[in-house]
């Protein structure tokens, strides 16, 4: 009998469930109870995703501790998706001592490996909200075009990508203010280590383990 772990892609827990999500969820939902009416073992799982700037500055906003913030979105979500029958086996937060528990010991187990790697990484600096400002952050003039108002990362006019430190006459998004350059320590995962890629090697030609196109495609970029 084939086995199912399904999972659909986290909401933010920063702000009400809409129909985009609803769609996601809802075609996730009809597909898993097939699976389980044609007795297959299917287990559809998901949660708020709880971490990042977007829950900080909303809960800023709103002048309540992100805990706060994190626990009635997540009364919100779940009242949602129940009054529109999406069935899950497992509705979780990233808010949570299993996190937690997990990313703390996979850290440590990387970090034994030698696989984790800390580099200092420069990036633009909110000097009024006193934070480090995420590409969605910044904005200012295209370097490529000369755009107005446009993303750190890409332009939506000419579609160039660049970095934000490119980006001409930046100011936050956050306060208005003009960015300045600070550096930070930044962890990475060393996926170019020998030993990683000899086992994704494995791991992707396997028998079995993925489709034939899926199995094509990650040995083009592991070569």
């Amino acid at each position: 009998m084939p086995k199912y772990l399904i999972t659909s892609a986290l909401p933010y827990a920063n702000g009400a469930i809409h129909l985009g999500h609803l769609v996601e969820y809802i075609q996730t939902d009809i597909w898993v109870r097939f699976q389980k009416m044609r007795g297959n073992e299917c287990w559809y799982v998901c949660a708020d995703d709880t971490h990042g700037t977007p829950v900080m500055l909303r809960a800023a906003k709103e002048g309540i501790p992100p805990e706060e913030l994190i626990r009635r979105v997540y009364g919100e979500h779940t009242r949602d998706f129940a009054g529109f029958h999406i069935a899950f086996d497992c509705y979780h937060s990233t808010h949570s001592e299993e996190t937690r528990f997990y990313a703390e010991d996979i850290y440590r187990r990387l970090k034994d490996a030698g696989l984790i790697e800390v580099r200092a990484v420069e990036q633009f600096y909110d000097p009024v909200e006193r934070m480090f400002l995420p590409d969605r952050y910044i904005r200012g003039e295209c370097p490529k075009c000369g755009a107005l108002d446009q993303y750190g990362d890409s332009c939506e006019v000419c579609g160039a990508a660049y970095a934000p430190t490119e980006l001409k006459n930046p100011r936050s998004a956050v306060s208005g203010a003009t960015p300045v350059r600070k550096s930070s320590d930044h962890y990475f995962f060393r996926l170019s280590d020998p030993r990683c890629q000899a086992f994704l090697r494995r791991w992707t030609r396997a028998p079995g383990r993925l489709q034939p196109e899926a199995s094509n495609k990650m040995q083009e970029w592991l070569g």
